[in-house]
């Protein structure tokens, strides 16, 4: 049975989907800007996706660099806050700004309107908006490698995105696969209640929390690094490498972490690892990263490879349509929360630039500068 009465779409000059820093930032200049605007949210509340992280999560950005355009975070310098302090932070920002965020409202679809402008269908309702940005990041969809079901069903498997705590895991011996950032951190927690073993890919570099008694942020900004464009020579090689940030393997191993290569092979309880040496284990925390899912995203001149949009700065080849929030989006710090603003005024001026160009004339300013 059809209705005589279709659903109409709700009309906004912008949508932007995700309410994570990256949007938030991005309904900020929206505001300045006194465009029409919804950020459309899946999650039940503002900084969700922080809450859900581990109990005794801190950045690994110090207080003063963790700011949101026109909002200062609440935090001492040099002091670096938990995940709730975060959270919490989000809220306020959406608070003050009176910015429109619809939680419980995630977008299933995104294609191109008669009209040239975009359709969102959410689960709320069709959204219509002349131009679009995507600020869902690229911590979206938890990756367990395939190798990981053919342990035993019995044994305890747990993603960096659902650990909470040591309590999470039996006791006896864990393996945490996974040497980036989360990896360690976790493998540093469970050490003082747990034999662990982190399993480590590929030795990433390290750089030092405070060198010197100053902040890492404060010398990558005072050099420039934090802030080298990925289009660069050098922004091209630093961008191929993770970088974790503190003690390092060296100070896992002063807590009696042991320090093992990639895993290649499981069966049972037993994990192998490259070079042929084994271990049985009682828990594993799969430290593995993240995928980026672009699937509902249904314009086909943006697609590239494993069907991701492809962009330069976050403009796409699609008028209107952006994307925020990427790892080294432009920088390495793009996706960070104290820079994040940074992409997002330049895409509001793409934006502003769009709405008041001619029909058919070029508009957007050189996205890779």
């Amino acid at each position: 049975m059809t209705s005589d009465n279709p659903v109409v779409a709700e009309g906004v000059d912008v949508l932007v989907i995700g309410g994570g820093q990256a949007g938030l930032a991005m309904g900020y200049y929206l505001a300045e800007r006194g465009l029409s605007f919804v950020i459309a949210d899946a999650n039940p509340e503002v900084g969700h996706m922080w809450r859900s992280r581990w109990q005794s999560l801190k950045l690994f950005t110090a207080g003063q660099y963790n700011n949101l355009p026109g909002m200062r975070f609440p935090a001492d310098p040099d002091t670096y806050p938990g995940k709730d302090a975060v959270a919490d932070f989000l809220e306020a920002y959406v608070k003050r700004f009176e910015l429109p965020v619809r939680l419980n409202t995630a977008v299933t679809r995104l294609s191109r309107a008669d009209d040239g402008a975009y359709l969102a269908e959410t689960t709320t309702g069709p959204l219509h908006a002349e131009q679009v940005v995507v600020a869902t990041g690229p911590f979206q969809v938890p990756f367990v490698p395939p190798i990981a079901e053919q342990l035993d069903p019995g044994l305890i498997q747990l993603h960096s995105a659902s650990y909470q705590s040591p309590e999470d895991l039996p006791e006896g011996r864990i393996l945490v696969a996974g040497g980036a950032n989360s990896g360690q951190q976790i493998a540093l927690e469970l050490a003082d209640s747990r034999d662990v073993d982190i399993a480590v890919g590929q030795k990433l570099p390290t750089l030092p929390q405070r060198p010197l008694g100053r902040d890492i942020w404060w010398w990558l900004t005072a050099t420039r690094l934090a802030h080298v464009p990925v289009s660069s020579r050098l922004g091209q090689r630093l961008s191929q490498r993770d970088v974790v940030i503190g003690g390092g393997l060296r100070e896992l191993r002063r807590h009696g972490v042991g320090v093992r290569p990639r895993v290649t092979d499981a069966s049972g309880r037993t994990i192998t690892f490259e070079g042929g040496e084994s271990a049985e284990y009682d828990g594993v925390v799969w430290a593995t990263g993240f995928r980026i899912d672009h699937s509902w995203i249904e314009v086909a001149e943006v697609k590239g490879e494993r069907d991701q949009v492809r962009h330069v700065r976050g403009v796409t080849d699609s008028p209107g349509l952006y994307l925020l929030g990427m790892t080294w989006q432009h920088t390495r710090t793009s996706a960070l929360l104290g820079w994040v603003g940074d992409d997002a005024a330049f895409l509001a001026d793409q934006i502003e630039a769009t709405r008041h160009a001619p029909a058919g004339s070029e508009t957007l300013a050189d996205a890779t500068s």
